[in-house]
């Protein structure tokens, strides 16, 4: 098993990104990415790993072209090599495509799209792919040419957008797509059981409105004081409130107005006063982490990203995660707007993208399309990994993981109809995100009102040219 990690010694310069990791306008951006170890932890619960299948059964024909002097190679550039899921894909991918060689490139994880900019930028660079981490990395490298449109490939291949629910359509660039989304991560509702078991209340659905999630969230509500009892748990990301308003289909973070929010601040505001969640100001000040929050037995409900499962599964058989506490867990559809389908949720991705110097564009083509497409997404589904497309197949992989709730509601919550990204593209998105960060502190901290906070959100916005 062949690992090639290259270490990149850069100079003090470095370009700055447009999105500033988990201080951006959807400040969970980090919560996927940068948790490997996390998710890591449990890829070995998968024991009948689909990128195990593609190995054997390409490893005969890939024997036989070996060493035929006619490989393809192509140089593709990722993050932090302890994720499996890379060479798990670059393996099953070699497998199946015994004429091409996969080079996996290391620019580790916390200057990775910095790194990538630099190297991709000027003449020279020796890529061929390059995966693509967050929208802020996508409008940079699009914005020096470095990534070529993919619409001839798409056409092609007749590759069919529609598996990707939508999200596409939210990262176009001038009308063109220049990233194949292969990761996604999904926003869902996460519950502890034995809190509704012991309050006689009905667990949550897959399909409430905000309403009836608040109106629940309250039932299980208390405030006795030594046994309180958590209804609600939000992070203090600015997406756990702010993104609630865009799940309409209707707004964005991009805007420039968002008076949308409103309604979503006050029912939260109104949480923290009934002591139905949390104070904001309290969390910030102990550091409190969302999943030590839901582990320490007394959140009923609390509002993540998909990434949050891998921590529960990994923590909870090691032992370092109490289950007497938060063992019977399950997961509902994240809630949703009046009007809206449910199923209806929030979520990011991450791509893959073709380099413009490449020499080896089809070749490159060719490993992106698999990747995105559903081969690849059995290999991400293996190791507890929710890959950018969706099917029965997929989320049984993903529900037979060891430790995963068996029953039907949760496994009908990871069927997405319809994704909304936490930030679509635009190039104003970097001065939006430090507004809405700003604001949104100030607001949840009690230092402004929430019209107030709003309102300045907008006036900030709208100086933007």
């Amino acid at each position: 098993m062949k690992q090639k990690i290259v270490s990149l010694l850069m100079g003090a310069v470095m370009v700055a990104s447009l999105v500033s990791g988990c201080g951006g306008a959807t400040q969970q951006a980090a919560g996927a990415n940068d948790q490997p170890k996390e998710a890591a932890a449990t890829e070995a619960a998968a024991t009948e790993a689909p990128a195990e299948e593609a190995k054997e059964e390409g490893a005969e024909a890939k024997e036989e072209t070996a060493d035929s002097g006619d490989k393809i190679k192509i140089k593709w550039a990722m993050w932090d090599d302890t994720i499996e899921y890379w060479e798990d894909l670059e393996e099953a991918f070699e497998a199946s495509h015994p004429n091409i060689e996969v080079e996996r490139v290391d620019f580790g994880s916390q200057d990775y799209d910095n790194v990538l900019a630099i190297e991709l930028s000027g003449d020279g660079t020796e890529f061929d792919v390059a995966t693509i981490k967050d929208i802020g990395s996508y409008a940079t490298l699009i914005e020096k040419g470095a990534i070529d449109p993919l619409e001839d490939y798409i056409a092609k291949d007749n590759v069919d957008l529609s598996k990707f629910s939508g999200v596409t359509d939210q990262i176009l660039a001038d009308g063109k797509l220049y990233e194949m989304p292969f990761r996604s991560d999904i926003w869902v509702l996460y519950y502890n059981k034995a809190i509704f078991d012991a309050a006689g209340v009905d667990y949550p659905s897959n399909d409430m409105t905000w309403k009836e999630y608040d109106e629940l969230a309250r039932k299980v509500t208390s405030t006795e004081f030594g046994n309180n009892i958590y209804g609600a748990h939000y992070h203090t990301w600015n997406s756990c409130v702010q993104l609630l308003g865009t799940l309409d289909g209707k707004h964005s973070v991009l805007d420039k107005n968002y008076d949308f929010m409103i309604p979503f601040y006050d029912m939260v505001l109104a949480e923290e006063k009934d002591g139905v969640c949390q104070k904001y100001s309290d969390l910030k000040a102990e550091g409190l982490h969302y999943s030590a929050a839901f582990a320490n037995g007394n959140v009923a409900m609390t509002n993540n990203g998909s990434w949050f499962i891998t921590t529960l599964l990994s923590k909870l058989a090691s032992g370092e995660f109490d289950p007497e506490l938060c063992g019977n867990w399950g997961i509902a559809s994240y809630p949703h707007a009046e009007g809206v389908e449910a199923g209806t949720t929030l979520g990011q991705v991450t791509g893959m993208s073709i380099v413009s110097q490449s020499d080896q564009k089809d070749a490159a083509w060719e490993f992106i399309n698999w990747c995105s497409g559903e081969e690849g997404a059995k290999v991400l589904a293996s190791s507890g990994t929710f890959p950018a497309i969706s099917n029965d197949e997929i989320t049984g992989i993903i529900s037979s993981l060891e430790g995963f709730p068996q029953d039907e509601q949760t496994k009908d919550a990871l069927k997405v109809k319809k994704m909304y990204l936490e930030t679509p593209y635009g190039k104003d998105l970097a001065a939006i995100s430090e507004i809405l960060g700003t604001y949104h502190d100030m607001i949840m901290a009690g230092e402004v009102s929430v019209a107030d906070g709003v309102k300045a959100m907008n006036e900030e916005a709208a100086k933007i040219q």
